[in-house]
């Protein structure tokens, strides 16, 4: 429990804060969560879901309590947010902000992945497969080379300016920050994953940006990091206290038993959980990647000048590779011959009912995860033996880097193997396999968690010292129900929904035009769309109007008079940034804007005031019937008598029309209207549930045609 010194600290930080920030205006809803914050963090093991809307001041209050609690245990906090953007606000503004007010000093540190990060050993590599006429100067063939392609003149410029700029200090080695545009060819040269990394064996180790922001994390008191770097830190395994088994978590970032986690923009937590383990296998290209890596260890038996690595000889070894592209080639074949794809789908997907796939196929994956794993086994020894070398020179650099990224593949397809035959567990849900049939005909085998909970239950929940889960979307409409089952909260974790501090009946108004024509009338509902808002939107405004497909929105453009598309900025016609510069350039200019987006754009946009005072919402966002995982999960809970519709679907578009919602008061002083352009709302069932579930806004729904 909170000792008293803790608590005392905490008001004495809010006292600070009311009396140092010009403006402040205390919000209950802010006192509220840095209690419930201070609550859960300083129970060991404590968790708390809490949503905070706009306007709560929700990353003072964490920041307040979270660090206070932190100082007081003697432990680190961690924030894991889901966007590069609240990342880097929290690093230059809110934390020194907080820092300042408060009176405390406390290292802070911005944790990244690896891939985000200059590799020196590659941009050395890089430079030297220029410096003579071809890279063979260096004994390197084409199964060693950098370049997948000749490099353009303005490739090797960049690489020339970003090593003057790093050799010079004036670089640390940060890619988000890289001092000339890195272009799609040069940055996987640049950077590296994990496989790819040789660590303190590299001769660049001490001046790696990836290891000196590991140092920097080391020694931070307060850590901000991106959710998918936390996730991928807490399904390593660790080293464990030697009291127990091996926990999970530690490897990259601090041990998750001395460190409290707070979660921001929580609602992708699911999404990103299961993606984490999720796996991919491209047959014909896999077996491709075996040929190069065949040659690649004949150039490491080579260069090692060993009988054998691994306790295989290379003829035992060629033997290994050469039987797992084979097994691959008849996986291929077999599923060749038993699924016949519908011609008439553009994406043919053959997806197992519940999981499973037919016998046959999972016969041939259970040899095939049998004969991976022995080839991983092999390949670690041989880059092992590669990486230890002290004389190896250049050939040995881009040996260890390829031999690594081959490891890495193997690994990989080994859990793809593993997930299509492995049983699934008789009280879970089972988990997703399919197979694609991509636009160049070739197939691709899949598997993935349906679920997050299981994963989050294993490494997460009491392995953590604390964890606090805030958004401004969590519920549907204060129901937390669909989203503990969706992270597996513990039955003990606090749930928390906060009301807005803004008075959002007065400010804005929702309404619901009587359109006679639903959504799953695609092209009258196109031209419904366009037509309402070429007559009723005012184009000299500025306006967001959101979509749930590409091809909604390039039908709705399509049928927009021409003057009216002259206003329109449409996502994916220029780069994010831009677009939004340019919209606010016009509406600023009192020209009008009209952005066009998909779901990205109905979070995480502010556009206060002027800028956004109508948000459209073309249609309610159900996620796509034909997500394999969505679907698979949904058989499964139909087959223990639940209806995944009620239970999933509409709690989940609920929660995203209020994230979408959202992007219209962002102050105080906003005001504007919602229009929803789907009449499902009224004339459904579960339309009157997902109304209520929606912010207080002043309603005003029209009566149908």
């Amino acid at each position: 429990m909170l000792a008293d010194t803790t608590k005392d600290a905490i008001r004495a930080a809010y006292t600070r804060l009311k009396d140092g920030l010009p403006g402040f205006r205390p919000r209950a809803s802010q006192g509220r969560m840095i209690a419930e914050v201070a609550k859960a963090l300083a129970s060991e093991g404590g968790v708390a879901a809490i949503e905070a809307p706009t306007g709560t001041g929700k990353s003072m209050a964490y920041l307040i309590a979270g660090h206070e609690v932190a100082r007081a245990q003697k432990k680190k906090l961690l924030i894991a947010t889901a966007t590069v953007a609240l990342q880097e606000q929290l690093v230059e503004r809110d934390i020194p902000l907080y820092l300042q007010l408060s009176g405390h000093s406390a290292k802070v540190a911005l944790a990244k992945g690896r891939g985000r990060y200059l590799c020196p050993r590659n941009l050395a590599m890089a430079r030297n497969s220029l410096a003579g006429s071809a890279q063979s100067s260096f004994g390197f063939d084409a199964d060693l080379a950098l370049w997948s392609k000749p490099p353009a003149e303005r490739d090797k410029q960049s690489l020339s300016r970003l090593a003057q700029a790093f050799d010079a200090g004036e670089w640390n080695g940060d890619m988000d920050s890289a001092p000339e545009p890195v272009g799609d060819l040069l940055r996987p040269m640049l950077t590296t994953s994990a496989g790819g990394c040789t660590n303190r064996k590299c001769g660049q180790f001490m001046i790696c940006p990836f290891y000196a922001a590991r140092r920097a994390v080391d020694d931070a008191e307060i850590i901000v990091a991106n959710q998918d770097l936390v996730l991928a830190d807490l399904t390593m395994p660790g080293e464990g206290d030697g009291s127990s088994d091996a926990a999970w978590g530690g490897v990259i970032l601090p041990r998750p038993d001395e460190t409290l986690y707070v979660f921001d923009e929580a609602h992708h937590i699911p999404g990103k959980a299961i993606d984490r383990g999720a796996a991919d296998v491209h047959l014909a290209a896999t077996v491709r990647q075996l040929s190069r890596l065949g040659r690649q260890v004949h150039a490491a038996y080579s260069l090692t000048d060993k009988e054998n690595l691994g306790k295989l000889s290379l003829d035992a070894g060629d033997a290994r590779l050469q039987e797992l592209g084979e097994a691959l080639e008849a996986l291929e074949k077999e599923i060749r011959l038993g699924w016949l794809p519908d011609p008439a789908e553009t994406e043919p997907m053959y997806r197992g009912s519940l999981g499973r796939l037919p016998e046959a196929w999972v016969e041939h994956a259970r040899l095939l995860s049998l004969q991976a794993g022995e080839v991983q086994r092999w390949l670690a020894a041989v880059r092992r033996a590669v990486v230890e070398m002290t004389d190896g020179g250049p050939t040995q650099e881009a040996l260890s880097r390829e031999l690594g990224i081959g490891l890495e593949r193997m690994g990989k397809q080994a859990a793809c193997w593993q997930a299509w035959s492995m049983e699934d567990p008789d009280q879970a849900p089972p988990l997703a396999r399919w197979v694609t049939l991509g636009s160049d005909q070739q197939l691709v085998c899949h598997a993935s968690s349906v679920s997050a909970s299981g994963l989050l239950r294993n490494v997460l929940w009491g392995n953590a010292s604390g964890v606090v889960l805030t958004s401004a979307t969590l519920s549907a409409g204060g129901n937390f129900r669909g989203y503990a089952d969706a992270v597996g909260l513990p039955d003990d974790a606090a749930t928390l929904s906060l009301p807005s501090p803004f008075d959002l009946a007065a400010q804005a108004q929702l309404e619901v035009p009587a359109m006679a024509v639903l959504p799953d009338a695609r092209e009258e509902h196109a031209q419904a769309i366009s037509d309402w808002l070429a007559e009723h939107l005012d184009w000299n405004g500025g306006n967001l109007v959101l979509f749930t497909s590409r091809a909604k929105l390039d039908r709705v453009l399509q049928k927009l008079p021409i003057d009216k598309v002259r206003k329109v900025r449409a996502q994916g016609s220029l780069g994010k940034t831009q677009l939004i510069a340019e919209h606010v350039a016009d509406v600023e200019a009192g020209k009008g804007s009209t952005l066009f987006g998909l779901a990205s754009f109905g979070e995480g946009l502010d556009l206060p005031g002027k800028l956004c005072e109508t948000v459209v919402i073309t249609q309610l966002p159900f996620a796509v019937p034909t997500d394999p995982v969505g679907a698979t999960y949904a058989e499964w809970l139909e087959s223990r008598g639940r209806n995944p519709f009620i239970e999933v679907s509409i709690p989940e578009a609920t929660r995203l029309l209020t994230q979408y919602c959202g992007r219209l008061i962002r102050n105080e002083n906003d005001t504007g209207r919602i229009v929803l352009l789907d009449r499902r709302v009224v004339t459904k069932r579960y339309g009157a549930g997902m109304l209520r579930a929606l912010p207080p806004f002043r309603r005003v729904i029209e009566r149908g045609a």
